[in-house]
């Protein structure tokens, strides 16, 4: 496992890669941009409809909602990986 892309205990790599992908594609960036220092919208140049669409892609691709509240709160990629490996924790335990 390449722990450059493991940026957290709770996302395995290929999910990591996932929303790595969703990220490159809606914001035409390079992963090695995709830092979990990089700040979405000042580092990596999105606009809140940028954050919508991502929202939406990982939302649909998980199979989960993210509530807004959530969302406000990430800043950054490593607390995208965070909150999101947090509410699929959370769908786990639900189950």
């Amino acid at each position: 496992m390449n722990p450059k892309y493991r940026m957290n205990n709770i996302l395995s790599e290929k999910d990591t890669l996932a929303i790595q992908d969703i990220i490159i594609r809606q914001l035409d960036v390079q992963r090695d941009q995709l830092t979990p220092e990089a700040r979405i919208l000042a580092d990596l140049g999105a606009d809140s409809l940028d954050v919508v669409e991502i929202s939406m892609t990982l939302e649909e691709l998980f199979e989960v909602s993210i509530p807004d509240e959530q969302w406000d709160k990430v800043e950054t990629v490593g607390e995208l990986y965070d909150e999101l490996g947090r509410i699929l924790q959370q769908r786990t335990h639900a189950s």
